[in-house]
């Protein structure tokens, strides 16, 4: 009989146990867990409820809790959901619709393709993005001749890599109303011998694609999904999209709220004057997976295209400069007037020119603003006696895959002495506090892992150069991870709500294979996603279920 009331004592105490534990929808343990934030010490453990992390810990967690799932990682390695910084989302889907010219190795091999994507179709027009005249043997920019003999009825158009230079061909030309006498300020119309090559840089490119069919709702909607599918497999939960239009904001929010996109986005509005009208009558936006509060502006172009405005001429073109796209005055007439709003001011700054006449025009505008957290975009080319004017106002938001895309002709464009002051992270992280990563996909592979090695290692895919271009501004691992999380999280104006493992912030987080902090860094590229989770809900998987 004793043994009887001592069973049914431990029955109803472990009832009475599993009765009080608070009933919560997943845990996850025996994980390495880098959560980032304030919290210190080992970490194996977390509990997420309602799309919330609830609690974060050690593996006695699981004790406390009934979870619906628990997920035992056996040592895997957990980081917050990686937030691209600078991306042009819709434009990644969109280009999935479009010729695919990246990789090319001649111009000839830019034609085959065009040829191929347009067999069999009927098309009005024909687009594509991703040509870069400095990966082929003749690096001369292309010329539109063979174009015109190919295809003299329908107007082409297609982008260089950066986005920032266009070739086109003599229909489209004369159907945007551009000829040898058009002067168009903010870019170049180039020409050999007093004729039009094809080659728009810049402002006029706007003049062309505003003649070419425009993509329906059906389409941009196929883009977006088809752009989520990719940032998910590579471990994305928050991208900040660089640049997008009012109407292109709504279909996301509209998508978002119907559950048709699940991503979280950081929309930095495009400031034309519809767009500028519109937003800042109507205020910031912020919902649970969308915050509109910024403006993209662009001071000049790329270097690759030589749009970069430079102080100096171009070392491989003496008498060239670049060009500023907005007007140093009116760049500082903008900055005056979006520090008197709640929007940021997110601008697109490569060459030393442009990067030293936004830097003055920021100072002045928020000496009265505490926490304005403005952005300058690429922050490429800097003046190394102009590094000092960042300060904790501002933000620099980086690619590190560009200074491994670049590498093989940035001295040929700017010279050794200007390298000093280019792509210079670790300075700019020290002036600033925080520096903001992205890949400016699709510019750039959509890889926050090889952002991760191009900024600690800078290195390409290749393992080149021995040793890393530049070094002396490679980041520690530690810095390059809160680049892609908590501190990109900080720039959206975002913290208190994700870029960490922290009780109460959403439960954005990735499983990796490999764990990015302690590999061997020739083996970090070897690392592939497990899952990505989205409020605790797996959007990606190749392993768990």
């Amino acid at each position: 009989m004793k043994n009887f009331f001592h069973l049914l004592f431990i029955i109803l105490f472990a009832v009475f146990v599993n009765s009080c534990q608070q009933k919560v929808d997943l845990i996850v343990h025996n994980a390495t867990v880098y959560p980032l934030g304030d919290i210190t010490g080992k970490v194996t453990a977390f509990v997420v409820d309602e799309g919330r992390f609830v609690a974060v810990g050690g593996d006695e967690l699981i004790n406390n809790y009934d979870a619906k799932k628990v997920l035992d990682l056996q040592k895997l390695p957990v980081y917050p959901g990686f937030i691209d910084s600078h991306c042009h989302f819709i434009k990644l889907g969109l280009s999935l619709q479009q010729v695919d010219l990246k990789g090319t190795r001649s111009f000839e091999e830019v034609l085959n393709r065009v040829q191929d994507y347009s067999k069999n179709k009927k098309l009005k027009a024909i687009t594509g993005r991703g040509w870069d005249q400095n990966d082929w043997k003749d690096k001369s920019l292309p010329n539109k001749s063979k174009l015109d003999s190919l295809f003299p009825d329908i107007p082409v158009a297609l982008r260089r890599i950066d986005g920032h230079a266009l070739l086109v061909n003599q229909k489209a030309l004369d159907m945007a109303g551009i000829n040898e006498k058009t002067i168009i300020k903010g870019g170049t119309i180039i020409k050999s011998n007093g004729r039009l090559t094809g080659v728009l840089v810049d402002s006029p490119i706007s003049f062309v694609t505003s003649i070419l069919p425009k993509p329906s709702l059906n389409e941009k909607i196929k883009a977006l999904k088809n752009a989520e599918k990719i940032a998910f497999e590579n471990g994305l939960t928050t991208v900040s999209v660089a640049g997008i239009d009012k109407d292109d904001i709504y279909l996301i929010d509209s998508l978002q709220k119907t559950g048709d996109l699940e991503i979280r986005v950081y929309a930095m509005i495009s400031n034309n004057k519809e767009n500028m009208e519109h937003f800042l009558s109507k205020g910031p936006i912020r919902t649970n997976k969308l915050n509109v509060r910024s403006f993209k502006v662009y001071a000049d172009g790329a270097l690759g295209s030589r749009g970069a405005a430079l102080k100096a001429p171009y070392s491989d073109l003496k008498s060239h400069r670049g060009e500023f796209i907005t007007p140093k005055d009116s760049l500082e007439k903008l900055a005056y007037m979006l520090s008197t709003t709640p929007f940021q001011m997110n601008t697109h700054a490569i060459g030393d020119d442009a990067n030293r006449t936004i830097l003055e025009a920021y100072n002045k505008a928020l000496t009265f603003s505490n926490d304005p957290r403005w952005r300058i975009e690429h922050a490429q080319v800097i003046d190394t006696a102009d590094i000092s004017l960042f300060n904790r106002k501002i933000i620099p938001s980086v690619q590190p895959t560009h200074a491994t895309s670049d590498m093989y002709w940035a001295e040929d464009r700017i010279g050794s002495s200007r390298l000093d002051g280019a792509y210079a992270y670790k300075k700019l992280l020290d002036m600033s506090g925080r520096i903001s990563l992205g890949t400016d996909f699709p510019v750039e592979e959509v890889s926050p892992l090889l952002t991760f090695f191009a900024a600690v290692a800078r290195q390409d895919k290749n393992l080149y150069p021995e040793g890393g271009y530049l070094s002396k501004n490679k980041l520690s691992r530690m810095e390059a991870l809160s680049g892609m999380t908590e501190w990109g999280a900080y720039a959206n104006f975002e913290e208190d709500q994700k870029g960490s493992i922290e009780v109460g912030k959403v439960a954005d987080f990735i499983i990796l294979d490999r764990d990015i902090i302690l590999e061997k860094e020739s083996n970090i590229l070897k690392t592939r996603i497990v899952a990505t989770l989205l409020n605790g809900n797996i959007v990606y998987s190749n392993r768990i279920n």
